[in-house]
């Protein structure tokens, strides 16, 4: 079975969110492209605020089901 490849401004969003989640700091972002950097940063918000509302590990799957950390 083929694996598809996921759209670079997914896989950004999503590595961001982690980062976010895991507490990283935003100068982390390795991309730089400016487009990517945007949906890197966008996903980092997000994690950022899920773990400030404590949605981390199990508790935050249910919100954000395209990011399995």
């Amino acid at each position: 079975m083929k694996r598809q490849k996921r759209d670079r401004f997914q896989r950004a969003y999503v590595h961001g969110y982690k980062a976010g989640v895991s507490g990283r700091s935003r100068d982390d972002c390795p991309s730089e492209n400016i487009n990517l950097r945007e949906y890197w940063m966008s996903g980092w918000r997000e994690g950022r605020g899920d773990q400030w509302d404590s949605m981390t590990g199990v508790s935050g799957i249910h919100k954000n089901p395209t990011v399995m950390t």
